[in-house]
């Protein structure tokens, strides 16, 4: 009997030490890894307790979501989404792009096209201006490449090394597949100004980006900047980039206008009244790049379905919708295609314009007759 006790005695010890090993490794990991960007100071705090969606030191929707989970229902959460085996959840084969050349798009001048880089990354040409979308060109949307699956297309349109002088970047959000610590650091030199909702600069700075270049914005601020405006627009969605610090930074959409071409991008977003507030303040809009993808029904209310994409691009008053934030990562658990297919079903029933260019393919918001291929099939 003594010797039972002693050895469970012993078991016990070891697994206690197990426990604290692993916990200093995590704070370790979180507080000293850098692609978990900065931290929000409290004088920043106070300053963005002005904001009609700060509350209680966090950010928040106009709705009363997302649910706050407990610890059980989280691990729940995890245990459905990596044990559910999804067919068809990623591609059989890489997806190809479309290459573009280095001297086309150094030279473009004064027309307008955009180009998809795949989940919600754009580069966007308008008023001889560059600007990037979210550029998330990294390969695994998570903290660490062993913390998440590799993206649908190893090769990019154009890579941050031969992509002109940048003149802006703006961000919605500083989720992993939105903000990504790499990419930053590679871009941060051949670019002017970074534009953001309230808080997200803190990472920005963390990476060695110098504040006077990042400018951030609350829901309905603009800001107008060589001949174009940017406004910083709602979203219905949340924040955090680890345990301790969800909603710390404030989450958006984005008009970008010139004098002759609207665009709107939705950034991450659950269907909502802000939609139709966005079309009857700034729209209509010339193109819409709307989210579409990585929804299911335990998360309603962050993720919009395919068909409430389809309306909300009518909300807007849209011309044409492109569906964005699929095709990129695997990040729920509908099969891959699911987004764009029910998504141009639901666009054909509505009598609205959707887009569904290949990665990499140039788009011309205002060309009605360009066409476009089911390349996912």
């Amino acid at each position: 009997m003594k010797i039972i006790k002693k050895v469970l005695k012993r078991m016990l010890v070891i697994i206690l030490v197990l426990i604290g090993v692993l916990i200093v490794a995590y704070l370790l990991f979180v507080n000293y890894y850098p692609s978990f960007g900065g931290k929000i100071s409290k004088e920043q705090q106070k300053e963005y307790a002005k904001s009609s969606n700060y509350r209680n030191g966090k950010f928040v929707n106009e709705k009363d979501v997302p649910k706050d989970l407990s610890f059980g229902e989280t691990v729940n959460l995890a245990y459905k989404f990596f044990t559910t085996k999804v067919p068809n959840g990623s591609p059989q084969e890489d997806l190809k792009v479309e290459k573009l050349d280095s001297a086309d798009v150094a030279d473009f001048k004064n027309d307008t096209r955009l180009i998809w880089y795949g989940h919600s990354a754009f580069l966007v040409q308008i008023d001889n201006k560059n600007i990037l979308i979210d550029p998330m060109f990294g390969n695994v949307a998570a903290p660490h490449p062993l913390l998440g699956g590799n993206r649908f297309n190893k090769q990019m349109p154009l890579n941050i090394e031969k992509l002109p002088n940048i003149d802006m970047v703006v961000i919605s959000h500083d989720h992993y597949d939105h903000l990504d610590y790499e990419s930053i650091t590679k871009l941060k030199d051949k670019v002017d100004m970074f534009y953001t909702p309230l808080g997200v600069g803190v990472h920005l700075e963390e990476w060695g980006v110098e504040k006077q270049r990042i400018v951030e914005l609350d829901w309905w601020q603009e800001i107008n900047a060589d001949g174009l405006l940017f406004a910083c627009t709602p979203a219905q969605h949340f924040s955090g980039r680890k345990f301790g610090n969800e909603q710390s930074t404030l989450w958006s959409s984005w008009v970008i206008a010139s004098e002759h071409d609207k665009l709107f991008f939705s950034g991450d977003s659950g269907y909502g009244s802000h939609f139709k507030a966005i079309g009857e303040k700034y729209g209509p809009f010339d193109f819409a790049m709307m989210e579409c993808g990585q929804y299911n029904a335990m998360w309603p209310d962050i993720h919009m379905f395919p068909e409430e994409t389809a309306q909300a691009g009518l909300d807007v008053q849209a011309k044409t919708v492109m569906p964005i934030h699929w095709g990129g990562f695997k990040l729920a658990l509908h099969s891959w295609t699911d987004p764009i297919e029910r998504v141009v079903k639901k666009g054909a029933e509505l009598q609205i314009s959707i887009a569904t260019p290949r990665i990499g393919e140039v788009i011309r918001p205002k060309d009605s007759l360009q066409g476009y291929n089911a390349w996912w099939k």
